[in-house]
């Protein structure tokens, strides 16, 4: 039984695919295809249970660097997910966000995404946040640059409110599936106090069970932010 409460934000690092492909004998593409499908289910498992935040990892500034017809399949299943789900969303009042170097999207997706989160900008009572063209360095360089274009003090105060997730809360819980165990880059000043939780099973076969265990290890930590007294 759970001792500890809910969190309100978890961040998901949706590692895996190109091996459930591989151990299909498949394409990696494939892969990529049956980890699209699973977001939905987690999505809906996490606010289902009260979860108010979940984010997504679902493009690193690094994947560019991954073959053309893989990064071409991967905004592909993006476009369709927004145009699939976003009647959804907006019946389920889900607020949609995506964080990162959005103007070097294609034109074609970075459209879709504004035109997605002007729609949803009004909803509160569950926050889907995309992690797209997105680098955790990267983020808190901008930061510190927005910080002092505003001609505030560098502290870490300035420095989180210029973050992408200021109105979203930092993650308590952070989940990586597929058995790596490193962030990859994925809200490096975010998760100072995060818990981690690490899986050896790929994404696409990260089902409700998997998740709502994952959950279950985090209510049941000792939080104690340095404090060996609490």
């Amino acid at each position: 039984m759970s001792k500890g409460v809910l969190p309100t934000h978890v961040g998901i690092i949706m590692d895996g695919n190109g091996r459930w492909a591989v151990r299909q004998n498949k394409k990696r593409t494939e892969g990529h295809k049956a980890g699209a499908k699973n977001v939905e289910l987690i999505t809906n498992v996490a606010f289902s249970m009260g979860i108010k935040t979940i984010t997504l990892f679902a493009f690193s500034s690094e994947n560019w660097k991954r073959p053309k017809e893989e990064v071409e399949l991967l905004f592909g299943l993006l476009k369709k997910y927004f145009k699939t789900h976003i009647k959804k969303i907006i019946k389920n009042k889900i607020k949609l966000n995506v964080m990162g170097d959005l103007e070097g999207l294609p034109e074609d997706v970075r459209e879709i995404i504004k035109k997605q989160m002007e729609e949803t900008k009004d909803f509160n009572d569950h926050v889907l946040n995309i992690a797209l063209n997105y680098g955790g360095r990267a983020e808190i360089v901008k930061a510190v640059k927005t910080a002092l274009e505003k001609g505030e003090e560098i502290t870490e105060e300035s420095i989180s409110k210029n973050l992408y997730t200021y109105d979203f809360g930092e993650p308590e819980l952070i989940i990586r599936t597929s058995g790596e165990k490193r962030l990859s880059n994925f809200m490096l000043y975010q998760s100072a106090y995060s818990e981690f939780y690490f899986t050896d099973v790929l994404w696409p076969d990260f089902n409700e069970e998997c998740f709502k265990k994952a959950i279950d290890d985090y209510m049941n930590r000792d939080r104690r932010f340095g404090n060996i007294n609490a």
